[in-house]
């Protein structure tokens, strides 16, 4: 259940294949590579506990480094390419790394280069290019260098991924080093196996980037058990379908906003691919709204299968096709650790009532460098239950229902009024492709519901569109959960891991009331 036992047994497998070039990478030049990584690092003094970051577009060296690192005892902290270089410095501090592996042609790299990674970081900093670059430190050439054997003392890393700072400073979520051997299986090995049905067979399409919690340990659990990582070198509709049908791909990760960019193609380019071999899709991170997730199953059958959790990995829960078709909009019930709905107070609430999702008996998380928002997140009466900042209920027979997030919370004239739920129904109108729903100032309510919204067609943005989505809300919704306003957007800031940056659209209506 580690790379380096299928490089012995099938070393000329593809472990990765790039989709847009086709660049294959076997077993055994994985194994060599990561081997030729951890060499490296015990060169520069890096030693197990010790931090790295990696700055990066998709790539098969992505996989390569953090196999490197994993065999090696080492943290691996992904950050996103959307990053400035001070929101990246930010985090390559916080998280402690002391080397920093980086695409050289990302705007905040070429930032660091021109101010000098010993000005930002120190003398004592590590900083390679992935590139065969003659004038800059090169990781590709540093590696060459060294043997391919495996390093004497093999433990095995951790990756430590930041959140995405939708609702503040991003959090770093540090786990515990296992102090296990480095071909240990990975934690998630027996459950991609169980519930999904990984084998070495599998293909496994990875779309998101890397830099994201879920893409990274499924690409990783997948070459555990010997799959090919297929990596889509970005998202794109057309391109991923090909993809399927190239590749003849069994398995893939997605999040909502990619089910809807797929939906929202003309029915000529979906029906032309087949879709065929797939046997299993996943998704999470966000919430997926009925019609979306109705309609997906409706093209590619009841091979959708949903989780909810967090990279803090204090619990999960877990839903089948079948299962969701019975209890739709549910995120499933509890498949890891025990799941608690609680009110303010801490006390535990009964079923169909809405309050903070807790687990207990997941892993004992913290927050690297922050002991306020570690306890923050647990339980004030009971300890040991943790939450992500999520709302929502369980229905009767233990399904669990997400509301929203707490942060997004609209409270209007003392009313509690989610977004979700607004954006759920304005998201599959057929001139809508995002939405974010949030609060605004309201002097006589406090707050009162605003729609920024993200057209199919930017030519339709205007009075006209926004009247006839507000009517649309009108004919699904009370009054008081329908906005009164809706402004227009080409872009809205949602990350690729399918969450919404919305707190930067609200602050910019709360900072003119400032």
């Amino acid at each position: 259940m580690h790379p380096s036992i299928h490089a012995k047994e099938r070393p000329n497998t593809p472990a990765i294949i790039m989709a847009g070039s086709g660049e294959v990478t076997t077993y055994a030049q994985l194994e060599s590579r990561s081997n030729q990584g951890a060499q490296q690092f015990r060169a520069l003094g890096l030693k197990p506990g010790d931090g790295i970051a990696i700055w990066m577009h998709n790539s098969s060296s992505f996989l390569e480094i953090s196999w490197a690192a994993q065999r090696s005892g080492l943290y691996f902290t992904p950050i996103s390419t959307h990053l400035t270089l001070a929101e990246a410095a930010y985090i390559i501090k916080d998280s402690g790394a002391s080397l920093l592996v980086a695409s050289p042609e990302l705007p905040g790299v070429k930032e660091l280069i021109a101010k000098g990674a010993a000005a930002e970081f120190g003398e004592q900093f590590n900083f390679f290019v992935d590139s065969e670059s003659a004038t800059l430190p090169s990781w590709p050439q540093a590696i060459i260098k060294q043997p391919a054997e495996r390093i004497s003392d093999e433990t095995a890393g951790q990756y430590m991924v930041y959140s995405s700072g939708t609702t503040g400073k991003p959090k770093g979520v540090q786990l515990p080093l296992s102090g296990a051997p480095a071909d240990q299986p990975l934690p998630f090995v027996a459950m991609q196996r169980e519930q999904y049905g990984v084998s070495e067979n599998s293909i496994y399409l990875s779309p998101a980037p890397l830099y994201h919690a879920a893409p990274l340990v499924f690409s990783m659990t997948v070459q555990s058990i010997g799959g090919c990582v297929v990596i889509c070198e970005k998202f794109e509709p057309v391109a991923l379908l090909n993809a399927i049908e190239r590749f003849k791909v069994t398995h893939m990760q997605m999040v909502p906003t990619m089910f809807v960019r797929l939906l929202k193609l003309p029915e000529s380019q979906r029906s032309g691919v087949d879709c065929s071999s797939l046997e299993c899709v996943i998704h999470a991170a966000a919430p997926c709204p009925v019609p979306i997730k109705q309609q997906m199953i409706d093209w590619w059958g009841p091979i959708l299968y949903e989780y909810y959790g967090g990279s803090e990995g204090n619990g999960a829960t877990y839903i089948t096709s079948e299962e969701w078709l019975k209890k739709p909009g549910s995120v499933g019930r509890a498949q890891w650790g025990i799941l608690h709905i609680c009110n303010e107070e801490g006390d535990e609430l009964p079923a169909g009532e809405q309050g903070a999702v807790y687990f207990e008996g997941g892993f004992d998380f913290k927050y690297k460098n922050d002991e306020a928002k570690t306890k923050d997140a647990r339980n004030p009466k009971h300890p040991s239950w943790s939450t992500l900042g999520d709302v929502g209920y369980l229905d009767d027979d233990g399904y669990l229902f997400l509301t929203d997030r707490k942060s997004f919370m609209i409270i209007s004239g003392g009313v509690n009024i989610y977004p979700q739920e607004i954006e759920n129904i304005l998201t599959v109108h057929p001139k809508v492709m995002d939405v974010a729903v949030f609060g605004v100032p309201n002097a006589e309510f406090g707050e009162e519901v605003k729609a920024v919204i993200q057209p199919l067609n930017w030519s339709e943005a205007g009075d006209d569109l926004a009247a006839e989505l507000m009517a649309y809300c009108r004919a699904q919704l009370s009054a008081i959960k329908c906005p009164r306003s809706i402004d227009f957007d080409a872009a809205l800031p949602r990350m690729d891991n399918g969450k919404l940056y919305k707190k930067g659209l609200r602050d910019r209506y709360w900072q003119v009331r400032a």
